[in-house]
């Protein structure tokens, strides 16, 4: 059975930084693309980074670009979400993903294993 579980989410003050982690389990991910999306109140579930895990590929939403950063640790089946100078609008419930992907990293349909979330939350 598939696993994916975040941690490290957490209250932060603006331009503060936290690193979300997703622990992954249950299969061999090497063929996947591991992404993380966030769900603001009221709002839809957005894109935020994705990662492929043969080859390192990496992508970002125009909002988070050069802020946050995803990396992955073979050894521990584990991505991250480095995050840096946060904004109030990057508060969020954060959730990670993963799915072979027929189609664009963006796209949260085309996904198909989800995490059960971690809240961040910014203050100003």
């Amino acid at each position: 059975q598939v696993q994916l579980v975040e941690s490290g989410g957490g209250l932060v003050q603006t331009g503060g930084s936290l690193r979300l982690s997703c622990a992954a389990s249950g299969r061999t991910f090497s063929s996947y693309v591991m992404g993380w999306f966030r769900q603001a109140p009221g709002k839809e579930r957005e894109f935020v980074a994705a990662i492929r895990w043969s080859g390192g590929s990496t992508y970002y939403a125009d909002s988070v670009k050069g802020r946050f950063t995803i990396s992955r640790d073979d050894a521990k089946n584990t991505v991250y979400l480095q995050m840096n100078s946060l904004k109030p609008e990057d508060t969020a419930v954060y959730y990670c993903a993963a799915g072979a992907l027929i189609g664009g990293v963006t796209t949260r349909s085309n996904y198909d294993y989800w995490g059960q979330g971690t809240q961040v939350t910014v203050s100003s």
